[in-house]
């Protein structure tokens, strides 16, 4: 299929032809698309659910196409909430699931203010026009995010490819990818994190245009490249995003620091990296918790070492080294990706934390051990200890212990540490 055409004769895949079922989508996003229908307004599920329900995956969210307007889907539901300044979305509240429900998007030339709608260098600043099935489809960012189960019979309507690109597992941007990541170049990110979560191939022409204009991510607000890392590292597929980021030489954008470290062949960052990010990807299959924090501690950690030590060198102590350090990493960071206020303060206390926990005489340890970030700081040793960094299995099997035993035998091992003569104790099963 010609990719710069917008054709507007669909594939349409008949329910016997493909493996989509209504009981494999929420009950809630199905009530949404039949309230649609019957009031006489096209409904067709659209984007990644589609997506991943054709690859044999749990759609993490649902969401809507539609030919109403976002006044009249606030008419017709009354748990309905309308959001969004460059494009009125409509929000369809079930308790904690939330149905998006979007009206078609047409093509920017039918605007008025077309002229207004870019920027100088290419980057869209406005999106906020209303068009056809055919028109919503081609102005969407990959073949695979751009096809459409209609409520009506069931099939499947692909007006770009995206079935065949479904099944050669390749990720293939809707028209020219170099005037689509010059409109929005976030867009890389977004090829790297489908191509991570599906294990696509990126298509030549998407491989070759990031190559040509990563850059243009310097100009990208570091606000909403936040919220784009969080969507890359913290969604279970942090290692394979990684992995593409180094490959296509995006990370200078995002950390630029820890890039250069690795660039001067820092195979130990490297092997803490892939490390932090294993683990992580665990937690979230898992279902437990993740922060930013973390992942940005590890990420800097190598940045972090060499201000401390340079700081060292000065003739400052080590704790107030990587307290300065700590403030210089995470401001220079900054620069590329902002981070909220909320998350650097736990950052510092992970990397202070290192220094605490090599101090263990008298009442440090005990004290410590009762602060609030003391297990984020644990983790993060244990880290150090898995990527390979030597001579840290004795403190690791301290602290593992430490936390087991009562009080009394607390202040047993730090008395043998004070006295040269710590040993495990040997515990009955």
């Amino acid at each position: 299929m010609d990719n710069t055409a917008t054709a507007t004769t669909p594939r349409i895949i008949p329910r016997a032809a493909h493996s989509i079922s209504r009981a494999n989508i929420s009950e809630h996003a199905v009530k949404v698309l039949y309230r649609l229908r019957e009031a006489g307004f096209a409904a067709y599920l659209v984007g990644g659910g589609v997506r991943d329900l054709l690859l044999g995956l749990r759609p993490k969210d649902f969401d809507i196409a539609t030919n109403a307007t976002p006044e009249q889907l606030k008419d017709l539901f009354r748990n309905c909430r309308l959001i969004g300044r460059r494009f009125r979305l409509a929000h369809i509240h079930f308790g904690r699931e939330i149905i998006e429900v979007a009206t078609f998007r047409g093509h920017h030339s039918q605007s008025d203010e077309i002229e207004q709608s870019h920027m100088r260098d290419g980057m869209l600043l406005r999106d906020n026009v209303y068009g056809t099935l055919a028109e919503d489809a081609w102005r969407r960012d990959f073949t695979v995010n751009a096809l459409y189960y209609n409520i009506a019979d069931f099939s499947l309507v692909d007006y770009t490819g995206g079935m065949e690109d479904l099944a050669s597992r390749r990720l293939r941007m809707i028209g020219d990818p170099l005037v689509r990541f010059q409109e929005d170049p976030v867009r890389m990110l977004r090829a790297i994190r489908f191509a991570a979560k599906l294990e696509f191939s990126l298509d030549d022409s998407v491989a070759q245009a990031i190559e040509q204009l990563r850059t243009r991510l310097f100009a990208v607000p570091p606000a909403r490249l936040f919220d784009e890392l969080v969507k890359l590292f913290l969604k279970g597929h942090g290692l394979r995003t990684y992995e593409l980021l180094r490959k296509y030489d995006l990370l200078m954008v995002l950390f630029p620091t820890t890039d250069q470290a690795l660039k001067q062949a820092d195979t130990f960052s490297d092997r803490f990296i892939r490390q932090a990010l294993t683990n992580t990807d665990q937690r979230v299959a898992e279902n437990k918790p993740v922060t930013p924090a973390f992942l940005f501690a590890a990420m800097l950690w190598a940045p972090l070492n060499r201000q401390a030590k340079a700081l060292q060198a000065q003739k400052m102590s080590p704790i107030q080294s990587i307290q300065e350090a700590s403030l210089e990493s995470l401001n220079d960071q900054s620069k590329a990706i902002a981070l909220p206020k909320r998350f650097r303060l736990p950052i510092r206390e992970i990397w202070s934390g290192q220094f605490r926990l090599e101090k263990r005489q008298g009442r440090r340890a005990a004290w410590f051990l009762e602060q609030p970030r003391f297990r984020a700081a644990y983790d993060f040793l244990l880290l150090r200890q898995q990527a390979g960094e030597p001579e840290l299995d004795e403190l690791c099997e301290w602290w593992t212990q430490f936390q087991t035993v009562d009080v009394h035998e607390r202040k047993e091992m730090c008395q043998a540490l004070q006295q040269s003569r710590y040993k495990p104790i040997k515990r009955e099963s």
